[in-house]
């Protein structure tokens, strides 16, 4: 399981912990929840369907989603 700390404009709460479980679920949480164990830092910014994130240990990925959004994220994924 892995989790993402995020902040910035366009989710549920300007700050989450949002959880990813094996299975491709995901659930969100109010706030940090545990203890953060850095693996990446990212920034997301989400136009329309588009979505462009620059990953710190990924590099650059542009992707397509189904549904349309404007969020611009700064986020951590850490382990659980």
């Amino acid at each position: 399981m892995r989790k993402y700390i995020e902040f910035g404009y366009g989710n549920t709460w300007w700050l989450r912990t949002e959880f990813e479980q094996s299975d491709g679920t995901e659930y969100e949480v109010k706030g940090i929840a545990g203890k953060i164990k850095p693996i990446s830092v990212y920034l997301c910014i989400w136009i329309g369907q588009q979505v462009y994130i620059l990953d710190l240990k990924e590099g650059f990925k542009k992707q397509q989603k189904n549904r349309r959004a404007i969020k611009v994220v700064f986020g951590i994924a850490s382990e659980v």
